[in-house]
């Protein structure tokens, strides 16, 4: 399943622009009470966190078909596969909890403020797994095909 591991690189930034701009229009629908930005979040919330699933799937792949881990790359993907699974079940339970709001008809007043402050750290912790994910490739060339290449043509 290399096919897996070389779409990650690809995969991944859906799921990012996806929640990052679930996280804008979800702060903007509440400042302004504009119904269509908050229902259209929701909609990218949703769509965002399969797109997860899909990251992790590829992810994990990458994982497995890269020959060349070390101290710093293995410390730097720990961090990673931290804020991935961070990232993933507080989107998720963010998601749960919008529809249980939602469906209760309590998606109103003060709790829909509270969605702003999750919002912004959702946000938060896509950065931080972006962050850990680029030095990955960057650094260590994880997911990517010319890396790996020249890492086995140098041993």
């Amino acid at each position: 399943m290399e096919f897996l591991a070389d779409l990650h690189t690809q995969v991944v930034h859906f799921p990012i622009a996806l929640l990052v701009t679930y996280s804008l229009l979800e702060i903007i629908g509440i400042v302004f009470n504009r119904k269509l930005f908050t229902q259209s979040a929701y909609i990218l919330l949703i769509i965002g966190i399969i797109g997860i699933f899909i990251s992790v799937l590829t992810g994990n792949q990458a994982f497995e078909d890269y020959q060349h881990w070390n101290d710093a790359s293995s410390n730097i993907f720990n961090s990673h596969q931290f804020y991935v699974n961070i990232t993933t079940w507080f989107f998720v339970f963010l998601a749960v909890l919008r529809t249980i709001l939602v469906v209760k008809k309590k998606f109103h007043g003060v709790i829909k403020y509270f969605f702003i402050l999750f919002a912004a750290i959702g946000i938060f912790f896509i950065y931080k797994t972006a962050e850990y994910g680029g030095e990955l490739i960057n650094k260590f060339g994880v997911g990517t095909e010319y890396k790996n290449e020249q890492m086995q043509n140098n041993f």
